[in-house]
Formats: C-alpha cells, sequence, structure tokens
C-alpha cells in the first residue's frame, strides 16, 4: 500500500473518543485522517479499484480450464463385464497471441488505480479543509465570548461605580441605568457566539468521527488567532499548484482513461489470434462410447487425446456498433480535456484573488492597529470624566462601543486571514499526495 506525504503539520498526538482534552489544530486534522467516515470509504474504494485492475489486466492472461467426470459403464456384451466404473479428466487452454486492446486495458487497469488514489486525496483534502474551517470557526467564535466577557466585565466595573455614585446622590438615577443597559446590551452578542461555538464543535465532532448521542462531550478547541504578515508569490504557488493538486492529478488522469478506453474501442477493428489447446486424459483403456457408424469397432474405443492449434477472427461489417462506442469515449476524453484546461486556467486568478484579498486585510489590519490605540484613549478619559459627572452617560456608550467594533473587526481580520490561509493550502494543494518515496512520508 502506497504511503502519504504530509505537507501540512500534521499531527502526532491522537486523543481518546470523546476526551475533554483541549483539541489543537493538528489533533483536529489527525483524527480527521484516521476516523472520518468520507476517508474511510475512499480507502476502500482504492481497494475495489485493485481489484478492477486486475480484471483488466486478465484480458491479456491465459484462461484456462480442468475438469474430471466419473462414472460406470452396464450392459450385456460378450467378452465384456456387465459393470464397467470410469472416469477421465479433460482441460483447456487459450492463450491470446494478438489483441489489440490489450496494451490499452493493461494501461487502463494501472490508470484505475491511480484514480482510487487521487480521489481518496481529494476525499482527504476536502475534508481536512472542512475541518480546518470548522476549527477556525470554533476559535473564533470563542474568542468573541472572551472579547464580549471582557467587554461586559469592564462595563459592570463603570454600572458598579455609578451605582454606587447614584446610592450616596452624587449622580442621576438616569445614569445609573444607562450603564446597567450598556452592560446587558453585550448578553445577546455573547450568547450568539456561544451558539457559534458549540455548532462548529459539532461539526468537527461529526467530521472527526466522534460519537454524537451525547454521551460524550463535544470537543473543547485550544488555539489563538492571531495576525501576521503572509507574502504569496503567485507564479511560484501556480507552478507548485500544478504539480501538487490532487483534483488537477485526477482530471489529467480521466482524460488518459478515456483515451485508452477509445484504444480498447478501436481493437475492435483489428482480428484477433488466440492459441488454443486442448486435451483429454483416460486412465485405462477399452473404454466403447456409442458407435458412430463406423464399421471398425476399434473407432469407438475412447483413448487420451491432445489437441492444438490457434483460432482467428475478424469482425468484419459491424453496423456502426464500434464506431458509435468510439466516438463516445473520443467525444467523453474532449470534454474531460476542456474541464482540466478550464480547472488548469482558474489556479492563477484563484491565487490572484486570494493575495488580493491578503493584501487588503493587512492593509486595514495596519489601519485598525492604529485606532485600537486612539479608542482606547478616547474611552479611558470619557470613562474618567463620566465618573465626574462631566461627561454624558451616551458619550461614554458611543465610545466604549467604537472601542469593542474596533477590537472585533481585528479579531475578524484574523478569522479572516485564517481562512485565505486554509483555502491557500488547499488551492496549492498542499495537504495530501501520495508518494513512493516512503523518506518523504515523515512530517
Amino acid at each position: 500500500m502506497r504511503a502519504f506525504l504530509l505537507a501540512s503539520a500534521l499531527l502526532l498526538v491522537t486523543l481518546p473518543n470523546g476526551s475533554a482534552e483541549p483539541l489543537t489544530l493538528d489533533t483536529v486534522l489527525q483524527r480527521t485522517v484516521q476516523k472520518n467516515l468520507a476517508i474511510r470509504k475512499a480507502r476502500l474504494d482504492l481497494e475495489r479499484a485493485a481489484g478492477r485492475r486486475l480484471v483488466l489486466h486478465a484480458v491479456a492472461l491465459p484462461d484456462a480450464i480442468i475438469g474430471a467426470v466419473g462414472g460406470d459403464q452396464g450392459g450385456h456384451r460378450a467378452g465384456q463385464k456387465a459393470n464397467t466404473p470410469f472416469g477421465f479428466g479433460y482441460g483447456g487452454l487459450i492463450q491470446p497471441l494478438f489483441n489489440a486492446a490489450i496494451p490499452a486495458s493493461w494501461r487502463r487497469g494501472n490508470i484505475e488505480v491511480l484514480i482510487a488514489e487521487q480521489q481518496l486525496n481529494m476525499a482527504m483534502v476536502e475534508q481536512l479543509y472542512t475541518a480546518r474551517v470548522a476549527f477556525y470557526s470554533g476559535v473564533y467564535n470563542r474568542s468573541l465570548v472572551q472579547l464580549g466577557q471582557e467587554q461586559r466585565q469592564h462595563l459592570q466595573g463603570i454600572t458598579d461605580t455609578q451605582k454606587a455614585r447614584y446610592e450616596s446622590g452624587l449622580a442621576q438615577r438616569g445614569t445609573f441605568i444607562g450603564a446597567e443597559m450598556q452592560t446587558r446590551e453585550l448578553d445577546p452578542r455573547i450568547a450568539a457566539a456561544d451558539r457559534g461555538y458549540q455548532g462548529a464543535a459539532l461539526q468537527l465532532a461529526n467530521i472527526m468521527g466522534d460519537d454524537l448521542t451525547g454521551r460524550t462531550p463535544l470537543p473543547e478547541l485550544e488555539s489563538d488567532l492571531s495576525f501576521k504578515s503572509i507574502p504569496l508569490d503567485v507564479d511560484a504557488a501556480t507552478a507548485a499548484a500544478m504539480n501538487r493538486r490532487a483534483d488537477l492529478k485526477l482530471a489529467r488522469l480521466l482524460v488518459r482513461a478515456a483515451n485508452e478506453e477509445e484504444r480498447i474501442m478501436e481493437a475492435a477493428y483489428y482480428p484477433l489470434i488466440t492459441a488454443q489447446l486442448a486435451g483429454e486424459y483416460i486412465p485405462v483403456s477399452g473404454i466403447r462410447r456409442q458407435s458412430e457408424g463406423s464399421p471398425h469397432r476399434s473407432d469407438d474405443i475412447v483413448s487420451s487425446e491432445l489437441r492444438e492449434g490457434a483460432a482467428y477472427s475478424w469482425r468484419v461489417i459491424d453496423n456502426g456498433r464500434v464506431t458509435g462506442a468510439v466516438r463516445q469515449r473520443r467525444s467523453a476524453r474532449e470534454i474531460n480535456e476542456i474541464l482540466l484546461h478550464k480547472m488548469e486556467a482558474d489556479v492563477p486568478r484563484d491565487l490572484a484573488r486570494i493575495r488580493n484579498n491578503l493584501d487588503a486585510m493587512a492593509k486595514n489590519h495596519a489601519s485598525l492597529g492604529q485606532a485600537t490605540a486612539a479608542a482606547d484613549q478616547t474611552t479611558s478619559v470619557v470613562n474618567e470624566n463620566l465618573s465626574g459627572g462631566v461627561t454624558t452617560q451616551l458619550e461614554s456608550r458611543l465610545a466604549e462601543n467604537a472601542s469593542l467594533e474596533i477590537r472585533t473587526e481585528l479579531l475578524s481580520l484574523a478569522y479572516q486571514q485564517s481562512l485565505a490561509l486554509a483555502e491557500l493550502d488547499r488551492v496549492t494543494g498542499r495537504y495530501f499526495q501520495f508518494s513512493d518515496d516512503r523518506s518523504q512520508n515523515m512530517p
């Protein structure tokens, strides 16, 4: 069985099903490879393709048959026993000497396994990409929950201060009620983020093949989203994607398979020559068969014999049957070629789009980074003035909301960049590919 080349960071740690231990991205990807149902099905399809290869190779192999017959010959005949048991063996062998379909059928059988391998690769890429996106979604929503809770705790401190001032007669009741309302406004936001986190955890459990009956807790995620500058060379990434992507390899294999199937169909235009060998073995003598009209009784005696020769057949008129099948396979090959060219043309466009998105995110992050310090300073000043009764509750609310929105936008940029990097790895084929060199299959 061929080995797998891990092209991205995957995974040495395997946790038991239903473990409450926090999961890292590496662990999620590793468990997905091991237990995902779609990947397991693709592995079984690979074994089925190996059997299909044997069937396609069999056209070049000899066809042999052996058998044995036994019985009892009875009756009254002068000089013969009343009952004479008998038995004999027979066999035959047919070996193709010339069949134009043999080379193409042999290559088609090999391609069948390659197709199944790339289908397994594609299943892995899709499932790992889906798991990675779900993981980032869970981490993002968990970070939103933490951010909302921190902001609520901060606002709760302001509310407690206003409550103390109100009870001391230093502030109006409306100021205290406004601060309390501002604090409670975050509750729906935090609840929505928590539901998003639970949904992502459930999706991850399903992808990893965990028990979804409720007997085990949903996985806990352990990671933080961070933003960093990622340069992208589109030309180099395009060249790497053309060589690594499983879907491109599969499309090329489908073109080759359709071409070989066309040649198999065209083989019916040519003659078929086979060598034939047949024989019968009679262990005893004196066994007779029903007379065939010969004047000599010796001609009715069955004895061992061996026959050999060659057979030749050539279909001269097929009424368009072969021609129609050839044209049908040629059409399938041309369609596959068109789809392959389209997929190859989409690669540089997708990479250019991802690069533009990454560049736009980097510019937005730089501008928001500058705005964060100013927003924090403004919020601090406004809250101090609110405590002194200089500013209103509305100004404090606007300042706090602006600070929260900026921090939320920074977190969203980190989340969007993580999704863009996950898509970049999928577009460039950095997840998995088959390799005959086992020395390269180390993380």
